[in-house]
């Protein structure tokens, strides 16, 4: 095992805020590595420490000599006019045939592949990028929020591009889901610290909060026994004949220490409007047609959204998500067809139209509270604000100096402080951390009104969504199952495309020779699939082991028997073992994978 870069006390401060503050990292070469923490925790910046653009106050990163980086960066890196085929070739140099194999991995050929790349979809232009990484043969991939825009199928492509990338990877993401499928292993950002787990997202997640709780659990046992030493002390420290009692438990008193709580940022909790359940129909649209007057994105459509629905609005990119959604609020009129909406209803709109049109003169503070529900109080409007990382002086900055980010975090805010009944929201996770995602997650769980939404983020939808509406090949259609049936039938609709390329082109994603499936190829896939039941048993083993480790060592802190010593000194070598072994074994079965 190879450790391609490694990060030794590393220190870095933005102005007076501390990024990296005795920071450790190594990657090695076959691991794949979520990277999570809360925004501006500092995880960018890392990564062009890492990538040599940017110096460290102290410490050193030092490079393996064979370590061959690829960055997917999102600044536009295409000549005007070029196809994808021209780019690939220009940032490769390599020859077209090669050029268009790889192309033809994330599905890009025809006019995707020979057509002006500028042209191209965020996401089209995504799996360019993508595809130019792979030509040049990278041993270290470094991914930043790869999945922000890209719609569910070129996810599933990616995810299946990061399976079979048998090399090493550090993706940025507050996609859950996307982590979860793609990464064995977690690091978290939290303040000034870097954590290494060695497991999935969703176990770390739980393994941090349990460490939490237990921290919590001990804090009050020992706050408890300091107050009850604590008035022992005061009683009878002047009484001559327990002042010796009282300076023993004074001794004891000061040995007692609470533990300090890893939490970088207070926890996210987001309310979501308060308002009163309805019933019937909240939208009717009858024979609608949308689109532009020189384009129809999508006609006939029929479609019912019942009060107290969470509809989720799923398709491809470019086949008209957002023109619905524009159309349906009335940002965009319909081409033919009528949209009605039920007695009563107030809609709030989270969309791009919306964010870029703010008052520009107005502060953070100015315009929560000018579209903030009357009945709100300034605590929960600073709530409000701290929850999407509006805190202290930033609250009092005017918009004009906002990041396109920060404007759309201020207008979730007022969203979420107002009295809508109807929430419309297109891709509401974007410019928010994982934490922040789960708890808008929750606040929309909660909230007793009507959403109508689009995300890319899967774990979002599964957790939000109650219905499902497709919009594809120019019509939109209430879709008969739930989000994860959806999500099923687009994998298999990408499976089947991968396994009709694979055969055309005669060979696998390496260009050997291809064939169908034998019985050692569904042999090695029930494997693979003990194999990786067993790690995950075997993350949680490792995580409970570490806490009963760690606990035991504290008892070993304050004991004065030495016999209990002792007895408690053999179970922690015992647990080291058990340890070790655990980790040789997760490891072994890693690198297998």
């Amino acid at each position: 095992m190879t450790v391609l870069i490694q990060v030794r006390d590393a220190h870095k401060r933005f102005g007076d805020q501390v990024l990296l503050d005795g920071a450790d990292l190594s990657l090695v070469d076959d691991v794949k590595v979520g990277f999570i923490g809360r925004n501006g925790a500092g995880k960018s910046t890392l990564l062009r420490v890492l990538l040599d653009e940017e110096e460290l106050e102290k410490g050193e990163v030092i490079h393996h000599p064979s370590l061959r980086i690829g960055y997917l960066r999102q600044h536009d890196p295409f000549v005007a006019g070029e196809s994808a085929l021209d780019f690939l070739m220009r940032d490769s140099g390599q020859p077209e045939w090669r050029c268009g194999e790889v192309a033809g991995q994330f599905e890009l050929k025809g006019p995707y592949l020979e057509g002006p790349v500028k042209e191209l979809s965020g996401g089209w232009q995504t799996r360019v990028k993508l595809a130019a990484l792979l030509l040049h043969d990278p041993n270290l991939l470094m991914l930043d929020e790869p999945t922000n825009f890209l719609d569910l199928r070129t996810q599933i492509l990616l995810e299946h591009f990061l399976r079979d990338f048998n090399k090493a990877a550090l993706i940025v993401s507050h996609d859950r889901a996307f982590l979860a499928a793609t990464c064995s292993q977690t690091l978290e950002l939290s303040r000034g610290k870097l954590t290494m787990f060695p497991g999935k997202i969703d176990a770390f997640l739980e393994y941090r909060e349990e460490r939490r709780e237990h921290d919590r659990r001990v804090n009050a046992t020992v706050i408890a026994k300091q107050k009850q030493l604590q008035r022992f002390i005061e009683k009878n420290r002047a009484n001559a004949s327990t002042a010796s009692q009282a300076r023993s438990k004074a001794k004891q008193l000061d040995r007692l220490q609470t533990n300090e709580i890893e939490v970088d940022e207070p926890t996210v909790r987001i309310a979501a409007p308060r308002v009163q359940p309805r019933q019937g129909t909240a939208v009717r649209c009858e024979g609608l047609s949308i689109g532009y007057p020189d384009h129809v994105v999508a006609s006939g459509i029929q479609l019912e959204i019942e009060h107290g629905e969470r509809a989720a609005i799923v398709g491809d990119n470019g086949q008209g998500k957002t023109t619905l959604l524009r159309s349906l609020v009335h940002s965009l009129e319909p081409l033919d067809g009528t949209i009605k909406w039920g007695y009563g209803v107030e809609i709030g709109t989270y969309a791009q139209h919306v964010y870029t049109s703010l008052d520009e003169r107005q502060t953070v503070l100015e315009h929560l509270e000018y579209v903030s529900d009357s009945n709100t109080t300034r605590q929960d409007l600073l709530a409000m604000a701290g929850a999407l990382l509006f805190r202290d002086d930033h609250i009092q900055k005017k918009i004009k100096v906002l990041s396109g980010g920060e404007r759309a975090r201020l207008c979730m805010a007022g969203l979420l402080l107002g009295t809508a009944n109807v929430l419309v929201l297109d891709e509401p996770g974007n410019h928010l951390d994982v934490e922040t995602v789960e708890a808008l997650a929750e606040a929309l769980l909660a909230y007793q009104g009507t959403v109508i939404f689009t995300s890319h983020d899967r774990h979002f939808m599964h957790r939000v969504a109650t219905s499902v509406i497709e919009v594809r090949d120019g019509s939109v259609k209430n879709y008969f199952g739930n989000y994860d049936t959806y999500l099923l039938s687009v994998e298999n609709e990408v499976d089947a495309g991968e396994r009709e390329r694979l055969g055309q082109s005669g060979g696998n994603k390496a260009g050997t020779p291809g064939h169908a499936p034998s019985k050692d190829h569904r042999r090695d896939r029930r494997d693979r699939r003990k194999a990786e039941k067993e790690i995950k048993n075997l993350e949680k083993r490792i995580a409970r082991l570490d806490e009963e480790k760690r606990e035991l060592n504290a008892k070993m802190l304050s004991e004065t028997d030495p016999d209990e010593a002792m007895k408690l000194h053999e179970a922690i070598e015992k647990l080291n073992e058990e340890l070790t072994s655990s980790e040789e074994r997760w490891l072994e079965l890693s690198e297998q994978g």
